[in-house]
């Protein structure tokens, strides 16, 4: 009988998400521009290079990040997290025939859409790609300055980093557990953001993010990984 498929290739569980810490433009980037190394990076010994906390055999990379001073956790998200791949071609249409005879990429979008379940002030400066220096910590009360910004102003560019189930066997623990990791180089909000507060919904921060090449064109990566003993 022929193998209809595998069950255990079947990814369920949603994904934790980290945040590389900053305040503006490249500073705010966990990972070396030159060299190509946010591509090659295997987060062992390249991982002091990228910025990408390196692999611990046995422990969980969520927990791994949990200890990075460069990253941020979220907390808890809402809808999970999608990644969404956009590529526009352009055609080539000739006298001869009625369908098109050639397509040639011309661009391509990607981006993160995910909503920060956890309302917090440090949360919204990451939905609204604010510098960190826009926030301000008080002996009893914090704040976050909203102001329009400045003419030809960029917005702030992050690091992000997912950690959640993988392919593989749903029941493994400990060193045979399966994780899948998604690292985004670049990523920066650009979409409208609402913060509300409502008798009838939780507040939360839905939050699309783009995606940005580093200057090998890589976005980031897709890491399927075992824990190892």
């Amino acid at each position: 009988m022929a193998n209809l498929g595998n069950s255990n290739q079947i990814i369920v569980g949603a994904a934790r998400l980290f945040v590389s810490k900053g305040t503006s433009g490249k500073g705010a980037l966990k990972y070396s521009q030159g060299s190509g190394s946010a591509a090659v990076y295997n987060f062992s010994g390249s991982g002091s290079v990228s910025g990408v906390p390196a692999f611990v055999s046995g422990t969980a990379y969520a927990d791994t990040m949990e200890a990075a001073s460069d990253f941020n956790n979220v907390g808890y998200t809402s809808n999970g997290l999608e990644l969404q791949f956009q590529p526009d071609f352009g055609e080539v249409q000739v006298d001869q025939l009625l369908d098109v005879a050639k397509l040639y990429k011309q661009g391509m979008q990607v981006n993160l859409v995910t909503a920060f379940a956890e309302a917090t002030l440090e949360n919204l400066l990451l939905a609204i790609a604010a510098p960190s220096t826009d926030k301000y910590d008080g002996a009893t009360e914090d704040s976050v300055l909203l102001n329009s910004g400045e003419l030809g102003a960029t917005p702030v560019e992050r690091a992000l980093i997912a950690v959640g189930p993988g392919s593989g066997d749903p029941d493994a623990t400990g060193a045979d557990a399966v994780e899948r990791v998604y690292v985004a180089h670049r990523a920066l909000s650009i979409d409208n953001v609402t913060v509300m507060a409502k008798r009838d919904a939780p507040s939360m921060f839905e939050v699309t993010f783009r995606l940005l090449p580093a200057s090998n064109g890589s976005y980031g990566k897709i890491v399927d990984r075992v824990r190892g003993a």
